[in-house]
């Protein structure tokens, strides 16, 4: 027998494996001190960097007890007021070791700010630190909605942070610009490409016009931006699309801002993969999706992601629970220790077919690209309009495709017999809900921390912020000396928004074209008519954006049906309190409110337009609710007055059109 043939496997298996990727789960709850004990747990199972998610008062620049952060404070991440709640958040975490990713946009500067205040109390040098502020705002206006300012100043602190931490923090990546949300509002390939290096190019090009990085200095900076992309289930074209992203990164940096280090030119991303995908009908086929989804940003060496944070199979449903974040850092970890993926070079290089797709891709997103230059750049297209309607259009087209079946979802509209879960019939509906005093705990800590602190050095350190701001200078050293004063976030927020202003963005409803026909939509425009006649006037709806919440996919799809099914409209976009709400309602003499709420704040949020609508002796207008809500909060919303309840997995829009005929015929014969 050969040497080779009794060879034992370990020794076979010898080759010099790649790094592989930073092991993260996008995490935080409730408060600073159980997301601290959450984080520690996932490190202490392998995971290798932290990826924090705030609560939208945090990212939307509100104290938690603000009457916008009103049921929304620890809900879809960590509530952060101030130094003291950073502190706890890191508490035994030392921040000179860690690779910490933090979420955050319009209020990026701040937490940055908070983040390398604690690292110097902790006795780290900044220049040591390693990690990533999202500090994306263009994509907020066109997705998430977290913005605060107008695109001039948020380019202005996008640049700030830029130029500080490249002179300052080296190591750290001071913007990461996120294609991830635009995938999610329904961009396509093309457009994810486009649109991410339209952002990049304006960052880009404003970095240079500040003057804050010197010509010599500007190339190496070009190599600290980073991106965070998206990865859906067509897990070929979205290889591909990160193949071309890699190309085309370098292509402009090259031939427009003149980069000639190769290393400065490399493509560096993170990657979440698509959650928008998840279903709420079969939950457990989410896993097999979440590993696809993986594949497309690990397989291909050349184009393979620097960090991976994966959703949980259950985040169509509600919260993930530890176990479930959990099985998501096991999947990445099987990939990367127990296959052989990463002992070989690039296995798609010289491959016809990935080839021609890639530069298919390319050719698209540069024609794209070219559009954006000749309208003045991505804020010039933002503040058009251009861009949302854009989105809004794909994702008509996206949720119209699904619906008519042309695009196959298991479990949704295709194979929809089912056995129960088991992994959703345990006592917590297989999510995690987070503890409804812990808002009220987060605000009487507020209101100990303002009574403790020195309220001379907190009026001196906004007034310094305020004149860095009104003086163009850069504002990264007065917000980490407003951190070390003990300001909080509403202070620092508030101060810009004195200096900057606060602005709204384009929908995007108005513009976009639907693409439903056929006998279904037919019958409900007839329906819609004939409801019309019996009531004297046009039938007309509210949708309304109550709390924090931006995200605004569902509430834009509902305007678009309800007007393409003949109703008439009122949309104002998002972050709306009840009050506006309920008075929009009044003055527009409307016929119905629909509610989108996706922060899992819908019980006091909707409570709350009911009650607010009773008052003002509007209780005969219904009130239905969209979102990502469980079944016994459906229970509790109807048991309040809401007519209706209505979850993702009520994807056909022309029904939900029907209800809404239906309920506002019921209401107006009951009265």
């Amino acid at each position: 027998m050969s040497k080779n043939a009794t060879e034992s496997p370990k020794n076979a298996t010898a080759a010099k494996k790649d790094r592989p990727w930073l092991f993260r789960t996008y995490s935080g709850h409730s408060s600073a001190k159980a997301s601290n004990e959450l984080y520690k747990t996932n490190l202490g199972k392998g995971q290798t960097g932290l990826s924090v998610a705030f609560d939208l008062p945090t990212q939307t620049g509100y104290d938690s007890d603000h009457v916008l952060a009103r049921g929304e404070v620890g809900k879809v991440g960590v509530p952060i007021c101030h130094i003291g709640d950073m502190r706890t958040l890191f508490d035994e975490i030392p921040l000179e070791k860690m690779n910490t990713s933090m979420t955050i946009n319009a209020t990026s500067a701040w937490l940055l700010a908070l983040y390398i205040a604690v690292a110097e109390e902790q006795g780290a040098d900044r220049k040591t630190l390693q990690g990533t502020v999202q500090n994306d705002i263009i994509k907020e206006y066109l997705s998430r909605g977290t913005y605060i300012f107008p695109p001039a100043p948020s380019m202005k602190l996008i640049t700030d942070v830029v130029s500080f931490t490249y002179q300052e923090v080296p190591k750290w990546n001071p913007t990461n610009v996120c294609s991830y949300h635009l995938q999610e509002a329904g961009a396509t390939p093309v457009q994810e490409l486009s649109f991410a290096l339209a952002t990049a190019i304006a960052v880009l090009d404003a970095v240079k016009e500040s003057g804050q990085i010197s010509p010599e200095d500007f190339p190496e900076a070009t190599g600290r931006i980073s991106f965070f992309v998206n990865a859906g289930i067509r897990f070929i074209t979205e290889m591909c699309k990160m193949r071309a992203f890699v190309d085309l990164w370098d292509e402009i940096l090259k031939e427009r801002y003149g980069v000639e280090n190769e290393k400065f030119r490399r493509f560096r991303y993170g990657v979440q993969v698509n959650s928008l995908g998840l279903t709420e009908q079969q939950p457990e086929n989410n896993v097999y999706r979440i590993l696809l989804e993986m594949l497309a940003v690990v397989l291909s060496k050349n184009a393979r992601a620097r960090a991976v944070q994966l959703p949980a199979w259950n985040e169509a449903l509600g919260l993930p629970r530890p176990w479930d974040q959990q099985w998501s850092l096991r999947l990445q970890q099987i990939v990367a220790f127990e296959t052989d993926l990463l002992e070989y070079a690039d296995i798609f290089e010289g491959s016809v077919e990935i080839d021609r797709k890639v530069e298919e891709l390319k050719t698209a997103a540069r024609e794209e690209l070219s559009r954006i230059e000749k309208m003045g750049g991505a804020v010039a297209a933002v503040e058009s309009g251009y861009l949302k309607e854009a989105l809004v259009q794909s994702n008509t087209g996206r949720v119209q495709s699904v619906i008519s079946g042309d695009t196959t979802v298991i479990g949704v509209n295709k194979f929809t017999e089912s056995t129960p879960s088991p992994l959703t019939q345990e006592g917590d509906g297989g999510i995690m809900t987070v503890d409804a005093a812990a808002e009220q705990e987060q605000i009487e800590r507020l209101k100990a921390w303002r009574a403790s602190r020195d309220e001379d050095a907190v009026a001196k350190a906004i007034a310094d912020l305020k004149a860095a701001a009104e003086n163009g200078d850069n504002i990264m050293e007065p917000s980490i000396a407003a951190a070390k004063a003990g300001v909080t976030t509403g202070e620092w927020s508030e101060a810009l928004r004195n200096i900057y202003g606060e602005y709204r963005a384009p929908t995007g409803v108005s513009g976009a074209i639907s693409s439903t026909n056929g006998d279904a939509i037919d019958a409900v425009r007839a329906k819609v008519g004939k409801a019309a006649n019996k009531l004297g006037r046009p039938l007309k709806i509210l949708v309304g954006k109550p709390g924090l919440d931006g995200h605004s996919n569902g509430a834009e799809q509902i305007a678009v049906a309800a007007r393409d099914s003949g109703m008439e409209v009122v949309y104002e976009g998002i972050r709306l309190t009840p009050d506006q709400i309920v008075n929009a309602a009044l003055e527009e003499s409307v016929h119905l409110v629909g509610l989108s709420i996706l922060s899992g704040s819908h019980l006091s949020l909707a409570t709350d337009v009911v009650e607010k609508l009773n008052a003002a002796g509007l209780g005969d207008i219904p009130v239905v609710v969209g979102g990502i809500i469980p079944p016994e909060d459906a229970e509790k919303l109807k048991a309040k007055g809401i007519a209706a309840v209505y979850t993702p997995k009520d994807f056909d829009m022309t029904g939900i059109m029907s209800d809404m005929v239906d309920i506002i015929l019921s209401y107006e014969e009951a009265a």
